[in-house]
């Protein structure tokens, strides 16, 4: 499906949602949809989960990232660069970490450092050193175990300095 017409099909849903609690007064029961408007931006559509599914993908015990790097990150050409990842939940979470969508390994000028901290927690960082062109990229952290899965984003491009 394509990114406009997921967009459309959103949007419509949205104004179905509004024109349904229009007609029942504003009310809403627990099962129903509703939105949230934010300023001028798009209404967001909160839909609530059955109890089953609630308890499945909000497990106390499931992955969670607790602390990761910002979101968005420019970096120079031939320096390090750092991103790291702290997950907690029980059993302890494994990290995985991917650029671009693919899985990425350790090897010489990329380098994955964990430490457990405690039982359910753990901390990883990843290294690229020295930094090029194509390093560019969207990478991600991703923490699962058997309850759940979580994930961070970090877009990176590079920065030319002259001088």
């Amino acid at each position: 499906m394509t990114r406009y017409r997921f967009l459309s099909l959103l949007l419509l849903a949205t104004l179905v949602v509004n024109a349904n609690a229009a007609k029942a007064g504003g009310s809403r029961g627990p099962s129903r949809s509703r939105t949230r408007m934010h300023g001028s931006r798009m209404p967001i559509l909160i839909l609530h989960r059955n109890p089953a599914s609630a308890r499945y993908y909000e497990n106390k015990d499931g992955a969670r990232i607790i602390e990761a790097s910002h979101f968005e990150s420019d970096y120079i050409l031939g320096r390090k660069i750092t991103f790291s990842c702290v997950a907690t939940g029980i059993p302890r979470p494994e990290i995985t970490w991917l650029k671009d969508g693919i899985e990425v390994y350790h090897h010489e000028f990329f380098q994955i450092h964990e430490r457990a901290v405690g039982n359910d927690t753990i901390r990883s960082k990843m290294e690229i050193d020295p930094a090029t062109q194509k390093d560019a990229g969207y990478y991600e952290c991703q923490a699962d175990n058997q309850y759940a899965v979580d994930h961070r984003g970090f877009r990176t491009d590079y920065v030319m300095i002259s001088y």
